[in-house]
C-alpha cells in the first residue's frame, strides 16, 4: 500500500468515527433536539436570556420544513466543494501540463505566469525567451503575443501608439 493511499485511509477513518461516535457515546440524548445547529442553539440562548428581544433583519426566504432547509444547505455545500473541486483540478492540470510540454526544452516557467516570466527576465539571460529585434518568436502563437487589427491605424513596421497620432495630432 503506498503511503498516500495509507494516509487517505486514514482520513476516511477519521471521517467516519466524526460521524459515528456521537450517536454511539448518546451525546444528544436527553435534549429535545440532540444535534440542533448553531443558529437554533443562539436563538434559543437568546430568547431565554431577553425575552423581549427583536431581531435586526428577517430572512429573505424562510424554506416551509426543516428538511428542505437541511437539503438546501447540503446543495450549497455541494456547490461549493463542486467549485472548489474545479479549481484545484484547473490548477494541477495546468502545472502538470506546463511540466509535460517544458520538461524537455530545459526553459524554467510559472505555470501561473502565461508569459512564462518573459517579461521579467532581460532577453539573452536564459530565464525566458528571447524576444526582440531579428530574434524569432516562440512556436507557441499564445506566446507571441496580441495581434494587431488588420486595420490598426498604423504603417507596417510602426508600434501602435507611437508617432504623430498618440500625441493627439490628426491623421
Amino acid at each position: 500500500m503506498s503511503r498516500n493511499a495509507k494516509i487517505n485511509t486514514l482520513l476516511l477513518v477519521l471521517v467516519a468515527a466524526l460521524a459515528v461516535l456521537p450517536l454511539a457515546l448518546g451525546l444528544g440524548e436527553g435534549k429535545e433536539e440532540p444535534f440542533a445547529g448553531a443558529d437554533a442553539q443562539a436563538e434559543a440562548a437568546i430568547t431565554e436570556l431577553k425575552p423581549d428581544y427583536e431581531p435586526w433583519f428577517t430572512p429573505l426566504y424562510e424554506p416551509p420544513s426543516a428538511e428542505i432547509e437541511s437539503a438546501l444547505f447540503a446543495l450549497q455545500a455541494a456547490l461549493g466543494a463542486g467549485v472548489l473541486a474545479y479549481y484545484f483540478g484547473l490548477r494541477t492540470g495546468r502545472r502538470q501540463a506546463a511540466a509535460a510540454g517544458l520538461a524537455g526544452s530545459g526553459t524554467p516557467r510559472d505555470a501561473d505566469d502565461p508569459a512564462g516570466g518573459a517579461a521579467a527576465s532581460p532577453a539573452g539571460s536564459g530565464a525566458g525567451p528571447a524576444v526582440g529585434p531579428g530574434s524569432t518568436p516562440a512556436a507557441d502563437p499564445a506566446a507571441a503575443g496580441p495581434v494587431p487589427a488588420a486595420d490598426s491605424g498604423t504603417a507596417p513596421g510602426r508600434n501602435p501608439g507611437t508617432g504623430p497620432a498618440a500625441d493627439g495630432a490628426e491623421r
